[in-house]
């Protein structure tokens, strides 16, 4: 796996930042950052136990906070606080974040949820 450089947090446009060595760079949104975070809270605690986050639309960063020299602590302004986003876990959302994105939206039409305009 590449080794990250950089991470930033634009609050304004609600992205966080995160380049690597290998010379990519994700924009990750906050709301998708938080409906894919690699918490209990939204994984469960095993296959079939996911929980599908809604009225995530407007949710930020806060902050961010090292742990050690793997991974990240993300605070989200919702509350949520308690998953570790690993580099790897970071890299992994990036190369997949069109496809990832595309499934929660089909799980939150599946539920009958539509998502508010973010403000």
């Amino acid at each position: 796996m590449p080794y990250p450089t950089d991470i930033r947090l634009h609050r304004t446009s609600r992205l966080v930042e995160v380049s690597y060595d290998d010379g990519t760079c994700f924009k990750l949104p906050c709301e998708y950052l938080r409906v894919y975070s690699p918490s209990a809270e939204v994984r469960g605690h095993g296959p079939g136990q996911e929980v599908l986050q809604l009225g995530k639309e407007n949710v930020n960063i806060t902050a961010i906070e090292p742990v050690g020299n793997y991974a990240v602590k993300l605070y989200f302004d919702d509350g949520h606080s308690t998953g570790i986003y690993s580099w790897d876990w970071l890299y992994t959302l990036g190369t997949q974040q069109e496809a990832r994105w595309q499934e929660y939206l089909d799980q939150l039409a599946k539920a009958g949820y539509q998502r508010a305009t973010p403000a």
